[in-house]
């Protein structure tokens, strides 16, 4: 059988992360501005419907698991896509901060089912030669829709942003008619493996580089379409930067952790994440750039090597794991999400603020992953 024939469920999955993470939801970082410019919702609202698709992602990341298991990953995974499909287009009504909120809620909820369930099934598909490349490839659909939505999204805002939200609905329909017949059609029940370590380091670094990630995840592109006065085009261009480093960042995080293991990768990428934090709060804007591109290749990257991870110490039994640090990254994104969102308006829409807080926890992440630990046996199947 070829590697490609082996690696279909791995696409299959790139294309729902793209459609979940990369456009559902990230591709609102360059919206952010140009709703806040078209009168649709203030900035602080604006940060506040961010945070609100940060909680939805929570409620998705705990119930896809429950949905894999009654629907078969195949059927959910479908139902994620639907979701999203959905809230874009409702999206596309200028109700406000109030008529929007539940919709960006609901894009969290498909986009944490679709990444809850994507991973590991792409895992299970593929021999254990290629489960690092497999990981890299559901990871990079984040990336590549990140991508997609910086370029897509200038475009669409010369219609307006009702045009913008319909055109970003179209894209993730075109990505559901693709991936719909690749799911795994696996008929759900219980997951294979038994239970997993605790790995409380891994847990914990992974959580805390969420909460890091959520200044640029919400405020990049306005930080510097608003914060520097670039403009919206310039936003979408930075994220756009952000879309390239993470997919360098996660196939890079495939290889790494198949070649010098998950501990020692996270620690490399969590540096890159510190880095990138710092490099925001330099006041120069061509700091934002390099701070783009650092702060794409942890924020995606990540993921691939703590999904690489979860495999390395869990053999079969990754997938409960890897639930558990999809669900921990979501609350502490929510969490964090809401608290920078009230500091953003209580500080008269400091960007500064927001990226120190970044900052705080991606510090506090590095230094979980340099804690003694006992990663266990390399167990795989």
């Amino acid at each position: 059988m070829s590697a490609r024939h082996n690696l279909t469920a791995a696409f299959a999955g790139a294309a729902a992360t793209c459609a979940g993470n990369g456009i559902a939801r990230f591709a609102f970082v360059p919206l952010f501005p140009a709703l806040v410019s078209a009168g649709w919702v203030s900035g602080a609202e604006a940060g506040a419907l961010g945070a609100a698709n940060l909680a939805g992602y929570l409620l998705g990341a705990l119930g896809g698991p429950m949905a894999g298991r009654r629907l078969g990953t195949r059927n959910a995974m479908g139902a994620g896509m639907a979701m999203l499909v959905a809230s874009l287009l409702l999206c596309a009504l200028p109700g406000g901060a109030l008529w929007l909120l539940p919709w960006r809620f609901l894009a969290g909820i498909g986009a944490g089912v679709l990444m809850s369930l994507a991973g590991p099934a792409a895992q299970r598909a593929a021999p254990p030669s290629l489960r690092g490349r497999a990981s890299g490839i559901v990871m990079s659909g984040v990336a590549i829709g990140i991508g997609a939505g910086a370029l897509a999204v200038p475009a669409l805002l010369v219609l307006g942003p009702s045009a913008a939200w319909l055109g970003l609905a179209a894209l993730v329909a075109g990505l559901w008619f693709f991936a719909q017949p690749r799911f795994p059609a696996d008929p759900g029940g219980r997951s294979p493996g038994g239970r997993p370590p605790l790995m409380p380091f891994l847990l914990l670094a992974y959580t805390l580089s969420g909460a890091g990630l959520v200044p640029h995840m919400i405020y990049l592109a306005d930080y510097a379409a608003r914060g520097f006065g670039l403009g919206v085009t310039v936003g979408s261009g930075i994220w756009l930067l952000f879309g390239i480093g993470g997919l360098t960042g996660t196939m890079l995080g495939g290889w790494a952790a198949d070649r010098i293991g998950g501990p020692v990768s996270a620690r490399l990428w969590l540096g890159v994440q510190v880095a990138a934090l710092g490099l925001a709060l330099v006041p120069w804007w061509p700091a934002l750039l390099l701070s783009a591109l650092a702060a794409g290749f942890a924020a995606v990257g990540i993921s691939a090597v703590t999904l690489a991870w979860a495999r390395e110490v869990a053999g079969p039994a990754a997938g409960i794991l890897w639930v558990r640090a999809t669900v921990g990254f979501a609350v502490a994104q929510a969490a964090s999400g809401f608290g920078f969102a009230a500091v953003f308006g209580a500080t008269g829409e400091s960007h500064h603020a927001v990226f120190l807080g970044g900052l705080f926890f991606s510090v506090l992440g590095l230094a979980a992953t340099l804690a003694p630990h006992h990663a266990g046996a390399r167990r795989e199947a």
